[in-house]
């Protein structure tokens, strides 16, 4: 396994965004906007879809691929009413019974002393305390990086998938080598020590799919991605509400 080159790979900006599985799995996505309080994030995107007759809240962190587009969306970094506006349609999702599926990529929270001035902290830890008691089933799939609490805002799921060349980790090789060794620049040999590939977290249970993207093209991983998703929830959809619920609550409970 080349750690260095999964790294690269997950951090790529040619990697499918948020909005090409939302756009490209879900028919007629219909995003939308704003978390009723501040401003609209650019950072998270969200929306309805239907994923053949049922419909779908879909969420996502999204980085761009351009400059522009980075700075349009913070580089995936998200503020604090960029979670809001998560937990908002995650709340609607409820309301009318629809499963969520969130696709998340970012580096981590956006640091910024405005989105901690906003409660940044705060907007994270109450994702994590909505979504372990949401009353619908939830599906997140790690898609590029998946860094520390900003990941996991979106990640408190009844099924954590990730793909192949995606890294998850309480947070990135550079942040770990530099509070380790004083040295951003053995990031690299601290990303063998912290386990961040999708096989490693499988064998540890805390992802429970890989999807492989080896000799795939972006039509062809997005169709897997698809029939994958539209198969489990409706394995999901069978299990009692009580079950739901106490299943993804314990899934976390353990680490």
């Amino acid at each position: 396994m080349n750690i260095a080159k999964i790294v690269r790979e997950a951090r790529e900006q040619s990697r499918l965004t948020a909005l090409d599985f939302a756009n490209g799995i879900f028919d007629e996505f219909i995003e939308l906007h704003g978390d009723r309080s501040f401003r609209d994030d650019g950072a998270v995107i969200g929306g309805i879809g239907w994923l053949g007759e049922q419909a779908v809240t879909v969420l996502g962190i999204q980085k761009g691929k351009s400059l522009h587009d980075n700075l349009k969306r913070n580089f995936g970094q998200p503020h604090p009413e960029g979670y809001r506006k998560a937990l908002r349609l995650m709340k609607q999702a409820e309301k009318f019974g629809r499963p969520v599926v969130t696709f998340i990529n970012t580096a981590g929270a956006y640091p910024g002393v405005g989105a901690e001035e906003r409660g940044q902290g705060e907007a994270i830890a109450r994702n994590l305390m909505e979504m372990s008691d949401l009353k619908v089933p939830i599906i997140a799939i790690i898609i590029g990086e998946g860094g520390s609490g900003g990941a996991l805002a979106l990640a408190v799921a009844n099924r954590v998938w990730m793909l192949e060349n995606s890294i998850y980790a309480v947070l990135s090789p550079e942040g770990f080598a530099s509070i380790l060794w004083k040295d951003g620049s053995r990031a690299m040999e601290a990303a063998e020590l912290m386990k961040i590939t999708s096989h490693e977290l499988l064998e540890m249970g805390i992802v429970d799919k890989v999807i492989s993207e080896a000799g795939l093209s972006s039509k062809e991983l997005l169709d897997c991605v698809k029939n994958e998703l539209r198969a489990e929830l409706d394995r999901l959809k069978e299990l009692p509400l009580d079950q739901l619920i106490e299943e993804r609550y314990q899934r976390f409970r353990k680490y």
